[in-house]
């Protein structure tokens, strides 16, 4: 009888455990409830103790102990996301679903917080209320890093790592405002940025503090879009147009960078004809001088005809008045023309200043409405510029054939930051360039601050190891004339006149480069390294340096050659500084030549 009923009672239970998940399966109200556990160390792999755990939207939390572990009791089984905090590290927010609890409904995350005690902090006043404190404004980095300004105005974010950053101001009934929080800015760990909201605007959703804080053209040349109608020099690889601040709607096209009407279904609606603020524009601050008081223009259209051309405009803010205000220079200009033609822009009155300039079209007529005009060149110079050639002027003596003209030297303007980088965060290709050429914008790339002259050959743009010029192939040997260069104007002072170039090549043939100083009366001064730690390097001829060294990568910065420049003798100068690839031998290939970094320190 026994022996009967116990083979009875696994069956009952079987049907028991089979009728038990059937009804879960059915039940899908049926709530479970699991653990987050884990481990928090810090970017050196220690235990942290004391970092608080949150599961968003509930109320569970739990601190680290002396050997980093946590664990979160009773978290309902779905999708959370759990946050880790601790002062003076950065916060991390990682995203844990069903699919990560096991069958004892236990969920692991081991994440590690980096050391950030950097902060930005600031105030924010209201200009439509006697520039009274403005609380409730929005302060955000990201979509999961804001915070919003107390009763006295301030604002601080804090727990960060020491990097560049946009910092967005939003509050409703007020024009947001975008600034930038570079690294350079942060002292002590802290930057401060005070802001006024509610200000009259002087260009579209820009203010007076806006302006103020406008990006440098420090450049006699800007160009756009990728047709090669005078290769290299207007080769794709040298678009760097995009690079500079566009406001409403542009794009980038073959023909060059374009200038639209904001014109979806919903502007189309709230968008009026206005022939006095610009519907889109490209602005930068600019020194204007008796070397570069002409601007000119190449540009075409595009969605125009003879009876509704592109209605467009040239519009200075000098911010040295008492009242700024957006002059239009020339009037309001209109073009109907599908092939490329040269308009020259007087600047004169502005000479001795640097102010704002902007170049924008207009919404001549309401409702569905559409042009584009294309901005192929913007250039500056003592004189128009026609065509495709270089800007004219003075070759630099002992410069020849370098396209680099007295002019350029003297009114270049001298760059505000001190670090660049020839890595790419977006990789790009022929086909599609705009979103890596505007990342660059946030990582002070050199393609973005420093000026390049292709004069005999392109470079390549994207590759992993950095920013790439070279040399074309065959036996044209010269170590006079680059085959390329960059050029940046610097300020050289004390503690910072030592100049690092961080680069690497891909042959056992030797690359040849020159890093030369131009001082504004025009002297020049091949530099010599003081110390270098390629695997082969030495002098060669007419300054060049030839090296050669085949290692280092985006994932393996140490490994790149670094040489080091003592800039001293020009301290109290404005110096521009060129860094050129040469063709030094004839070996018969292309010698390359990569920009991982440039630094001053």
């Amino acid at each position: 009888m026994l022996s009967l009923l116990k083979p009875m009672t696994i069956l009952i239970c079987m049907v028991c455990l089979v009728s038990s998940c059937s009804d879960d399966d059915e039940n899908t109200g049926t709530q479970l409830y699991g653990t987050v556990t884990g481990i928090v160390t810090d970017d050196l792999s220690s235990p942290l103790s004391g970092v608080t755990v949150t599961v968003d939207d509930t109320d569970i939390t739990a601190t680290t102990n002396t050997q980093g572990t946590y664990s979160l009791e009773d978290v309902p089984v779905g999708t959370h996301i759990i946050t880790f905090t601790k002062e003076d590290y950065q916060t991390v927010s990682v995203t844990v679903t069903a699919a990560k609890f096991n069958e004892d409904l236990m969920a692991t995350i081991n994440p590690y917080m980096e050391y950030a005690a950097a902060k930005i902090r600031g105030m924010v006043m209201d200009a439509k209320a006697n520039d009274t404190p403005l609380a409730g404004v929005t302060v955000s980095i990201s979509s999961q890093i804001k915070t919003t300004t107390s009763s006295n105005g301030t604002f601080e974010i804090s727990n960060l790592p020491l990097a560049n950053y946009t910092v967005t101001f939003e509050k409703a009934g007020y024009a947001t405002i975008v600034k930038s929080a570079p690294i350079e800015g942060f002292v002590d760990g802290i930057t401060t940025i005070n802001i006024r909201m509610g200000d009259k605007e002087i260009l579209r959703n820009l203010t007076i503090d806006d302006l103020k804080q406008a990006e440098k053209w420090y450049y006699n040349e800007y160009r756009g879009g990728r047709n090669s109608e005078s290769y290299p020099h207007w080769d794709w690889a040298c678009d760097y147009m995009c690079t500079l601040n566009f406001q409403g709607a542009w794009d980038e096209q073959n023909e060059g960078t374009t200038l639209q009407i904001r014109n979806s279904a919903d502007e189309q609606k709230t968008n009026p004809a206005d022939l006095e603020m610009f519907d889109s524009f490209v602005y930068g601050s600019k020194a204007v001088t008796s070397d570069n008081n002409i601007m000119t223009l190449q540009i075409r259209t595009h969605s125009a005809s003879d009876d509704a051309p592109v209605y467009y405009g040239v519009q200075v803010v000098d911010l040295t008045e008492a009242n700024p205000q957006a002059k239009l220079i020339g009037g309001i200009r209109t073009l109907n023309s599908e092939t490329y033609v040269s308009v020259p822009v007087d600047l004169s009155e502005y000479i001795g200043k640097e102010v704002i300039i902007a170049i924008g079209t207009f919404r001549q007529q309401a409702g569905d409405y559409w042009k584009q005009l294309v901005l192929r060149r913007i250039a500056f110079a003592k004189e128009a510029v026609e065509g495709w050639g270089w800007l004219p002027g003075t070759e630099v003596p002992g410069l020849e054939d370098w396209k680099m003209t007295i002019e350029m030297i003297r009114s270049t303007m001298p760059q505000t930051k001190t670090s660049f980088t020839g890595l790419s965060p977006i990789r790009g290709n022929r086909d599609n360039y705009k979103d890596a050429y505007r990342s660059w914008r946030d990582v002070a790339h050199i393609g973005a601050e420093w000026s390049f002259m292709p004069i005999r050959k392109d470079p390549e743009v994207f590759p992993s190891e950095g920013f790439l010029i070279k040399t074309r192939g065959g036996n044209n040997v010269s170590t006079t004339v680059p085959e390329s260069y960059f050029y940046a104007k610097f300020a050289i002072t004390t503690g910072k006149d030592q100049l690092t170039f961080k680069t690497r090549n891909f042959s056992s043939n030797a690359t040849f480069f020159k890093i030369t100083a131009i001082q504004e009366d025009g002297t020049i001064t091949h530099l010599q390294p003081i110390s270098n730690t390629a695997a082969q390097a030495e002098a060669a001829a007419d300054g060049c340096w030839k090296f050669v060294h085949q290692d280092g990568g985006s994932n393996n910065p140490e490994a790149y050659a670094s040489f080091v420049y003592d800039l001293s003798q020009f301290d109290g100068q404005n110096v521009v500084i060129v860094l050129g690839v040469y063709k030094g031998e004839a070996n018969g290939d292309e010698n390359k030549l990569v920009i991982n970094s440039i630094s001053l320190e």
